[in-house]
């Protein structure tokens, strides 16, 4: 054995500190969400925990101990001179502001969920089999739907089809538009309000996150413009689209060879498909970095067990990077892919016939 660095070793134990604390902060920052107490220190000011917990109805002594451990992980101010406890606008943007690019809020609750998932995943490690999307935390579905939308809501219209050569312009005047693994359909109601004059079906092969967007959809009274239906990509009957999108989730599928070759069916022979991705670069010694350590994560406990329960079971990862998912678009027909646009977490790749 080598002899141990000393200054090696106390900086992996401090990383592994940082890393306790953050995992310790799951379920606090579950707590914090459930009883609105980051939302009430913005919406109603500063307080201490005596005033937070009047104004909550909760019981002070938890209340307390819940913003010490807030204000040491650098989560909440405190200021010692008046007792108080409050957020700063970046906290805000990252704890309260669901329309906030950075708004990580739903980052805890699917690491809560990949936690709920050991057992099966653990089990899947032996089999080598996988874990149906349907058999996943029944809280996942609705997590990472609220994880992704912020980045939907900032960048889809006005940066992300922008971008795509004259697809903007097709879908002011009126085309028809595929959305395949719509989730609970943020996407869809995003892209339906801003362009009025198209058509907008949402395709997901699990039903129960369907009916979230059915009802999604019924909130924001958009008629007979949007349809949801249940359906695989490789069972969708509709065809003579303008606009194919997956956001997200081309890396979660089985055949993502055989589901390109369908979406390219189904397009107009001009048509686009856009195929937005969690950020990664192609090799592994250039994602080692805050971002991509997450999607990992979540890939181990949830994409790659997901995609191997299905046919095929390529498994791509969340972290597959542009060079394998053009690879697998071009495998299925298309013949020009190209990246248009990327932000930390995503990239947006225009794939055409």
């Amino acid at each position: 054995m080598s002899p141990v660095d000393e200054n090696k070793l106390q900086d992996l134990v401090g990383k592994v500190l940082v890393d306790l604390g953050g995992a310790a902060s799951v379920p606090l920052a579950r707590l914090g969400r459930k009883h609105g107490l980051y939302r009430n220190l913005h919406v109603s000011g500063p307080a201490t925990a005596n005033e937070l917990a009047d104004r909550l109805g909760l019981a002070a002594r938890y209340v307390r101990e819940w913003l010490c451990a807030q204000a040491a992980s650098g989560y909440v101010q405190f200021d010692p001179k008046t007792g108080r406890f409050s957020l700063s606008p970046e906290q805000v943007m990252v704890f309260v502001d669901e329309d906030s690019p950075v708004h990580l809020l739903p980052a805890f609750e699917t690491a809560w969920c990949m936690a709920e998932n050991f057992d099966k995943v653990s089990a899947a490690f032996e089999s080598g089999q996988g874990v149906a999307w349907g058999d996943q935390p029944s809280n996942l579905f609705r997590a990472v739907a609220r994880f992704f939308r912020p980045g939907y809501v900032y960048n889809l219209i006005d940066e992300w089809i922008p971008s795509l050569a004259g697809v903007h312009d097709r879908l002011i005047a009126g085309g028809r538009v595929a959305d395949i693994g719509c989730g609970y359909g943020h996407s869809t109601v995003l892209m339906a309000q801003a362009y009025p004059q198209s058509h907008f079906m949402g395709y997901d092969f699990h039903e129960e996150s369907i009916l979230e967007a059915r009802k999604h959809a019924q909130q924001w009274h958009l008629g007979k413009r949007v349809r949801f239906e249940t359906a695989a990509v490789k069972d969708i009957a509709d065809t003579d689209f303008d606009l194919v999108t997956c956001f997200d989730c081309l890396h979660d599928m089985g055949d993502p060879v055989g589901a390109a070759a369908h979406v390219k069916s189904i397009l107009k022979p001009d048509g686009v498909w856009m195929i937005v991705e969690p950020m990664a670069a192609d090799a592994l010694e250039d994602n080692l970095n805050p971002v991509s350590r997450f999607y990992y994560a979540a890939s181990t406990m949830i994409c790659v067990p997901t995609s191997l329960s299905q046919e095929k079971g390529m498994a791509l990862g969340a972290q597959a990077g542009e060079k394998a998912l053009t690879a697998v678009i071009k495998a299925g027909g298309f013949r020009r892919v190209r990246r248009v646009a990327q932000t930390p977490f995503n990239m947006v790749l225009e794939a055409r016939p």
